[in-house]
């Protein structure tokens, strides 16, 4: 077991994504995980049901306890949904985790289309973490709400990414599974103008739920192995098509993927 992740997100009681399947990747992947919970949903394959409000201070001490006795070796950040929550996390993150990277999953829609996030905790977001983020992993409507640019084609992408690097992450890795076309491209932007690009074969399947969080996960567990950014990028972008692939095809709605991929049954 190598490398220490941090997650600071919200429970999902369905199992596909938030804590359950950040923990589900870092095991996976060899890493160890370690959780501080924003928020309990009631939540499927169908859509949330409910959010219940963890309190801003349990969050902070949740975030202090893990790293005063564990140690972290990097930070995956996830479901945020208010004002509140955002400002203890990037009060720890400044005065605890100086230099720790910290991966930005910019949660505000579920899968299922269900919002995740208050629009003030929106702005919140931008001002307060996107400036500590190492690297922030947003879908296309992530990336539109962030940047305020309609994001529906790769040219789109590359415009909305110039817009949020102005916001201070060190890299953006643009997903790009909710743009058209029969090949899916991840765009990675580090400090050239040019990304690089992550492709494969478009997998049309249902499940996919969870996958942002999954992918978020992945990167923050190689970048605390040790792994470079595009190799811990790379992995993570392979790793979440093999789950994809995998799926178990549980539930009605949009299902889970397959995190336990990477282990075999003797």
């Amino acid at each position: 077991m190598n490398g220490r992740v941090l997650i600071i997100a919200g429970s999902d009681s369905g199992g596909g994504a938030g804590i359950q399947a950040d923990i589900k990747t870092v095991t996976a992947l060899g890493g160890f995980a370690m959780t501080a919970i924003t928020a309990l949903t009631a939540q499927n394959t169908t859509g949330v049901q409910g959010i219940h409000e963890v309190p801003a201070d349990f969050v902070s001490q949740q975030m202090h306890s893990v790293i005063d006795d564990l140690g972290v070796d990097a930070i995956k950040i996830g479901m945020l949904h208010r004002p509140e929550i955002i400002e203890v996390v990037a009060n720890v993150l400044i005065d605890k985790l100086p230099g720790v990277p910290v991966i930005l999953d910019p949660v505000m829609i579920a899968t299922s289309g269900a919002r995740l996030i208050e629009d003030s905790a929106a702005e919140a977001l931008s001002e307060r973490l996107l400036p500590y983020a190492d690297l922030l992993t947003p879908n296309a409507p992530e990336a539109a709400a962030l940047s305020g640019q309609l994001v529906e084609t790769i040219e789109d992408a590359l415009i909305a990414a110039r817009s949020m690097r102005d916001m201070g992450p060190g890299a953006i890795l643009m997903k790009g599974g909710h743009l058209g076309g029969d090949t899916v491209i991840d765009l990675l932007f580090k400090d050239e103008d040019q990304p690089m690009r992550f492709t494969g074969p478009r997998i049309h399947s249902s499940d996919t739920h969870g996958t942002g969080c999954t992918l978020a996960s992945a990167c923050a567990t190689g970048l605390a192995q040790g792994l470079s950014l595009e190799a811990a990028v790379g992995r993570a972008h392979h790793y979440v098509r093999a789950a994809i692939e995998t799926a178990p095809g549980y539930g009605a709605g949009y299902g889970p993927i397959n995190h336990a991929h990477t282990f075999r049954a003797d």
